[in-house]
């Protein structure tokens, strides 16, 4: 019981904040949810000796903002961050301990099987006790071949798969299937679903990850797969904006050129957005991609002219923004990682994204903060986007509560009941 009293006395910390956040602040967030059910404390695991980490010195905020946090503690959740290995290092201690990240993005490399993630994640529940707010643990679970939950999970069709059966139903069945499996192993929040038109052949990165070459098709079944998660209390990130389909570089290596004006992505690859956000999405995740005849300067994740001007002003979205991996070929092929980091910011993203590499995820974090110490990033700025970030995390009712073992046989048996169910429609 001893586990439980602390994160009753951060739950009740957490409500007063937000109380505080809605009569002191100006913000903007939509909602509905049920709370994950607790389950018995796990065992607290052995503490990882770490050498030591230069501890950054905490900045005061002024006692009238919003969220009581040091500058430091405001930049941290600003950051998703990855981490290595398959259970608790030293320099994942040090992400959540010292540069208090908001969230941790989970990869294939950090999943071995179904014990050893449920050991990670309540590993990294219990070291963000810490902190005022609990943590994203998000993963890019698609379906198809994007998937990163264990292999004793039976997997979902792809994206190109469902879309062909020509029943929006079936996106919302597995998109529900999927936020069930993801709460099975105590994880919150899920880049997908994909809302890329693949209007070309030769995508190297999209593919069968797309609902088909139809915008229409895209909306109607990934506006249902991103409602399916939600329904599980599962924070789905659309992707990837301004659209990748029409691509003909992967941005994990190298900067897409993309030679589509205003006037052809309002037509196409922005639909499915326009659509996902008439619908409630939380977050949207924003694209690695050069579109001269929008921005000749900035890749999207790094470009006002997109992120403020198209997204926020021109469509209205008023959720989350964040960047796709900042360590992608994209960025660290062509930028100075800290200042695209600094410029997104400035460009209107809330949160960035680091997934990989513990040194590139300081490097960040540093630039933020002496940006800020400069006036070179409004304190204004930080603040709306931990309120953007608080708004989300208290309308999903996240928690740092430990999980148990899921049971992977029943899992599975809903999977193939609804995958037969509807193969017999």
């Amino acid at each position: 019981m001893k586990r439980d009293l602390p994160l009753l006395i951060r739950g009740a910390w957490f409500a007063a904040a937000f109380s505080l956040l809605l009569t002191g602040c100006s913000s903007s967030h939509p909602g509905p949810g049920v709370s994950p059910s607790s389950s018995a404390p796990a065992a607290t695991p052995p503490r990882v000796e770490t050498t030591p980490t230069p501890t950054p010195i905490p900045t005061p905020v002024a006692t009238s903002d919003a969220v009581a946090m040091t500058l430091e503690e405001k930049i941290g959740q600003m950051i998703i961050a990855g981490i290595d290995e398959y259970s608790m290092n030293v320099h994942a201690r040090a992400l959540i301990e010292t540069y208090h990240v908001g969230g941790i993005i989970l990869y294939k490399p950090n999943v071995k099987n179904t014990t050893q993630l449920v050991d990670l994640v309540n590993e990294l529940k219990l070291t963000n006790a810490v902190n005022k707010l609990p943590l994203w643990l998000g993963v890019d679970e698609e379906g198809g071949r994007v998937t990163r939950l264990p292999d004793e999970i039976t997997k979902t069709p792809t994206s190109k798969d469902i879309g062909k059966t020509g029943r929006p139903a079936l996106a919302y069945n597995i998109g529900q299937l999927l936020g069930k499996e993801l709460n099975a192993y105590g994880l919150n929040m899920d880049f997908a679903p994909d809302l890329d038109v693949n209007s070309n052949p030769n995508n190297p990165v999209i593919g069968d990850r797309s609902f088909g070459s139809n915008a229409s098709i895209v909306s109607s079944f990934g506006v249902q797969m991103m409602n399916g998660l939600q329904k599980q209390q599962v924070v789905p990130v659309v992707k990837h904006f301004p659209g990748h389909g029409d691509t003909s570089v992967d941005s994990h290596v190298g900067l897409p050129i993309v030679q589509n004006d205003l006037a052809r992505l309002r037509k196409l690859e922005l639909v499915p957005f326009a659509e996902a956000f008439k619908h409630q999405a939380d977050a949207v995740m924003v694209a690695h991609i050069l579109l001269p005849k929008v921005d000749a300067q900035n890749p999207a994740s790094m470009s006002k002219k997109i992120m403020t001007d198209l997204l926020r002003k021109e469509m209205g979205f008023e959720g989350l923004i964040m960047t796709d991996d900042m360590t992608m070929g994209a960025i660290i092929k062509n930028y100075d990682q800290g200042e695209a980091a600094v410029k997104s910011v400035l460009a209107g993203a809330n949160v960035i994204m680091v997934g990989h590499e513990y040194e590139r995820v300081v490097t960040v974090i540093e630039a933020l903060r002496k940006a800020v110490q400069s006036g070179r990033i409004p304190m204004e700025t930080i603040n709306q986007s931990v309120r953007q970030v608080t708004k989300v995390k208290q309308k999903y009712q996240l928690n740092d509560r430990p999980i148990k073992v899921p049971d992977t046989k029943k899992l599975n048996a809903e999977v193939q009941s609804v995958l037969g169910t509807n193969a017999n429609k």
